[in-house]
């Protein structure tokens, strides 16, 4: 009886925190919000362009809009194979984290530009959808995947791996990590833009 008494208080214990690594609905809700924004906001940002104003570079280090939206979209694959091939395949979190905090995290340090970071070799920027216009169409499509990825995947509170930030992030982290790194880049591209030497047309 005593053991049996035990068993169930255990289960009481437990269950609790299995639930809260259930992905809460509001969650799910505002990430596929956040994905949805970032990608509207990265056609805004490239919409109408002139092929002198995708191809004018600030500098001779500097990437222009077009190199910018490769990477975005060349990014989206990249990120999204990782958490789908890692991030989902690693064990659950071993310490407990206010996912909120975490959350927050990812969306104000990604897109912060405050800090340059340079893009690992496989991401820069080589021509390898054939023009501008292909990377966008890439990038929509590719996003629509990441999206449909978030609706569907109900376990990404329970999986959790290594980030640059030296905390590990949950599998809906990373797809808000993907997001906060379209959003960085649709800042870069602006930069482009408000350069004094930027073309008219």
């Amino acid at each position: 009886m005593k053991r049996l008494l035990i068993s169930l208080c255990l289960a009481g214990f437990v269950a609790p925190l299995l639930r809260a690594q259930e992905l809460a609905p509001e969650d799910r809700a505002k990430g596929i919000k956040y994905l949805e924004q970032t990608r509207a906001d990265v056609l805004k940002a490239t919409r109408g362009l002139s092929e002198a104003q995708w191809n004018f570079k600030p500098g001779p280090d500097r990437w222009s809009v077009a190199e910018v939206a490769e990477h975005i979209a060349a990014a989206e694959d990249f990120l999204r194979n990782m958490v789908q091939e890692k991030a989902m395949k690693s064990p659950p979190r071993t310490e407990p984290e206010d996912l909120k905090a975490l959350d927050e995290l990812v969306l104000q340090k990604v897109p912060d530009r405050s800090t340059k970071v340079q893009a690992p070799e496989p991401l820069r920027p080589t021509n390898r959808f054939g023009s501008p216009k292909d990377s966008l169409k890439h990038f929509r499509e590719s996003r629509a995947t990441t999206i449909a990825f978030l609706k569907q995947t109900k376990d990404l509170r329970q999986h959790a791996m290594d980030s640059p930030f030296g905390k590990k992030l949950d599998g809906y982290e990373w797809l808000l990590f993907i997001g906060a790194h379209s959003e960085r880049h649709t800042k870069q591209i602006d930069e482009v833009k408000a350069d004094p030497n930027y073309p008219k047309k």
